[in-house]
């Protein structure tokens, strides 16, 4: 992949990003943005997550920042890491350090004014490449070298990482559908296949986020069926996984997770900790309505919107690849019932069940008829029912 000049990049010659920088240096620190601002900047693409390494403590940059009536959020100050804020621009800054113990998202760190040992601690080279304000690059693990190659490499030793971290295992299968070229680290996809089993440990929030990413991106296929191979997959999905289906679906995540997933919706949306309404979409997409495709009926097309709603219908349309059907959605969709109970109370009924069931049995009649009396027309059949 063909490297670019970093001082073309908007977020590093912004006004904002050049105040953070500033301030940051009044006491003669070093601070330089790292990571995927970097990373992507290297490409040509843009970013909208900036983070800043500084050898300097919180407790400075903090007070620097505020000196320079910068706001400043104390995120996670035993980590080393505060949050600037300015003209709307969030910049994550985290002071150089080492990871003492690791267990999962948390460690346990020291502070340094080590850059290589700063670097040690990352999980891929091509996430430990800083740059200071002018654009000049920091490269202390060949972090570009891999990047131009298309090569996803671990820092130092893959199982180490991984072992600090088993999220990197899913981290690394997105990096390489992102940026890899040609076959994958050998000594990373070994890592990776060894510790899979490990996935089953952590959260399915993390576990969630991290599939979604990969389901967004424009090809997962292929990463998809590199972590069949090395077991991964079958860690999130237990209950089976069909790949074939996946290319006919869009680029939204959970369409793409219905798609691929076997089982019981209900154990997959709780396993990945799905929202109510994730888990809704999954369970209706997973089991459509049975006679759906493009090739509906008006009136047969009619009935499932009215039955289940455009948004449903038009989810389902996209997930099955059905694009032909979608013009015909807003055009087809019924209007709603038009009677209430108030309307047979008003003509004499007593409030009570029967009033539904009558109101049931004619919005039933109204729907097999294709929705065509209007509100008048239905008013009448009302009237005749309770002669």
């Amino acid at each position: 992949m063909a490297m670019r000049p970093l001082s073309r990049q908007t977020w590093l010659t912004a006004q904002s990003s050049q105040a953070v920088l500033a301030a940051l240096a009044g006491s003669g620190a070093t601070p330089r943005f790292v990571g995927g601002c970097v990373r992507d900047g290297l490409l040509g693409q843009t970013s909208a997550d900036l983070d800043i390494a500084v050898d300097q403590l919180p407790g400075d940059s903090m007070a620097l920042l505020q000196a320079a009536d910068i706001k400043v959020i104390p995120t996670g100050l035993k980590h080393g890491t505060i949050t600037a804020v300015i003209n709307g621009q969030h910049f994550e800054i985290t002071a150089l350090r080492v990871d003492v113990e690791t267990f999962g998202r948390h460690a346990t760190v020291a502070f340094t004014d080590d850059w290589q040992r700063d670097a040690d601690r990352r999980d891929f080279t091509i996430n430990a490449i800083y740059a200071d304000g002018d654009g000049q690059v920091f490269d202390p693990t060949d972090g570009m070298a891999d990047l131009a190659a298309g090569r996803v490499r671990f820092v130092g030793t893959a199982a180490q990482r991984i072992n600090e971290d088993k999220l990197r295992i899913l981290r690394f299968f997105r990096f390489q559908a992102r940026f890899g070229q040609g076959a994958p680290d050998a000594e990373a996809l070994a890592a990776c296949t060894s510790a899979a089993p490990g996935i089953a440990g952590l959260s399915g929030e993390r576990v969630r986020d991290e599939l979604f990413k990969i389901l967004a991106l424009p090809t997962p296929r292929p990463s998809l069926e590199l972590m069949a191979g090395a077991g991964v997959l079958q860690q999130i999905l237990p209950q089976g996984h069909d790949l074939s289906q996946l290319d006919r679906c869009d680029d939204d995540p959970l369409r793409r997770l219905s798609a691929i997933a076997r089982g019981e919706s209900e154990t997959i949306a709780q396993g990945l900790r799905l929202s109510n309404r994730q888990a809704e979409r999954l369970a209706f997409l997973m089991t459509p309505p049975s006679g759906f495709s493009a090739a509906l009926t008006r009136p047969a097309l009619r009935q499932l919107l009215y039955d289940h709603g455009p948004d449903a219908i038009a989810d389902l349309t996209r997930q099955q690849g059905a694009h032909d059907l979608l013009p015909r959605i807003a055009e087809a969709t019924p209007p709603a019932f038009a009677l209430t109970g108030r309307d047979a109370i008003a003509l004499g009924m007593r409030p009570g069940p029967e009033v539904g069931k009558i109101l049931r049995r004619l919005e039933q009649t109204w729907r097999d008829t294709d929705f065509a009396a209007d509100r008048e027309q239905l008013l009448a059949s009302l009237k005749n029912t309770l002669i």
